[in-house]
């Protein structure tokens, strides 16, 4: 699967380093000096690519094929995971996971985006772009996790909720409001991560937690960069100028009060070492879990209703 334009000159030195081994291989002769100078010059060129990553280029790794998804999360850092199904109303979002796990030893309920690895697997996920339904059932398992007291853990990956004539029918708009409002009052630990793409309403609307977490390489704002574009400029060519306007990345967003933390990525991106990735994302989970539900009941909620109503306000 191809990847963003600026990491093309690392992909062909990569794969020179590794037609350059084939061949020692094939012809038993020893060329590592060689070998070691290209892989110098790889490091360099990596460092110097991914340590200066404009917004733009940080939403193009956000949206990289290869990215770890919510069920790859879930499949390394979590056991026992038991998907629910439907919103009681109308249908069963693929586009929203929901289930039963275990990290550790924490029972929790997770819930997130979900995109697809090909055109087939996309067209059933919708692309990450969640129905009515879709919020419908998430609001109602983290209702159920309130009533068994467990903690939310929740993956955000969507470029924004499905904006079709259907949805719209169906009342997106109010699904996702009433999240909004709903979400505020749920009486457990709700912890939230920002795993790639965090578009509009759509990331909101599963996005009211206790603690909101942006891995280093994911971008999390009010529209795309090309939406934006669209409206200020009527040029969605302008994408990068209005993903530099946006303060999209999470050391704008950290900076500006909007998150809690973000989590660093492995050189290159998440998907560079899902392993690694996944690592640092549980003990963030773990580390922020341990605080919250050092809590009463009383008290995170008050935190938390105070989190969101100082949002934007200056001094």
């Amino acid at each position: 699967m191809a990847g963003p334009d600026f990491e093309k000159p690392i992909i062909e030195l990569e794969k020179k380093i590794q037609d350059l081994r084939t061949f020692i291989l094939d012809k038993k002769i020893d060329l590592s000096s060689e070998v070691k100078k290209l892989e110098d010059k790889l490091e360099h060129l990596r460092k110097d690519v991914y340590g200066n990553l404009t917004p733009w280029q940080k939403v193009q790794l956000a949206r990289h094929p290869l990215r770890p998804y919510t069920l790859d999360y879930i499949n390394m850092i979590m056991t026992d995971f038991v998907e629910l199904h439907g919103d009681r109303l109308f249908s069963d979002d693929k586009a929203m996971i929901c289930g039963l796990a275990k990290l550790d030893k924490n029972k929790v309920m997770v819930i997130g985006h979900q995109k697809g690895r090909d055109t087939k697997e996309n067209l059933k996920r919708n692309f990450g772009c969640a129905h009515p339904e879709g919020y419908r059932k998430a609001l109602r398992v983290m209702q159920l996790a309130e009533e068994f007291q467990l903690p939310v853990i929740i993956f955000i990956d969507t470029p924004g909720a499905y904006p079709g004539i259907g949805a719209e029918e169906r009342g997106q708009s109010h699904a996702i409001a009433l999240n909004l409002r709903e979400m505020i009052c749920i009486s457990v630990p709700i912890i939230a991560i920002v795993i790639g793409e965090g578009g509009s309403g759509g990331a909101l609307g599963v996005g009211v937690a206790d603690r909101v977490v942006v891995l280093e390489n994911s971008y999390y704002s009010v529209i795309s960069p090309e939406g934006c574009a669209a409206i200020l400029w009527k040029d969605g060519a302008k994408a990068p100028q209005a993903a530099e306007v946006l303060k999209l990345t999470g050391a704008d967003l950290l900076k500006m009060g909007l998150i809690d933390e973000v989590i660093p990525e492995p050189l290159g991106g998440a998907h560079r070492d899902a392993q690694k990735i996944a690592q640092n994302v549980k003990e963030s989970i773990l580390r922020n879990l341990k605080e919250l539900e050092a809590l009463d009941k009383d008290k995170l909620l008050k935190l938390r209703y105070a989190k969101f109503r100082c949002m934007g306000v200056t001094a």
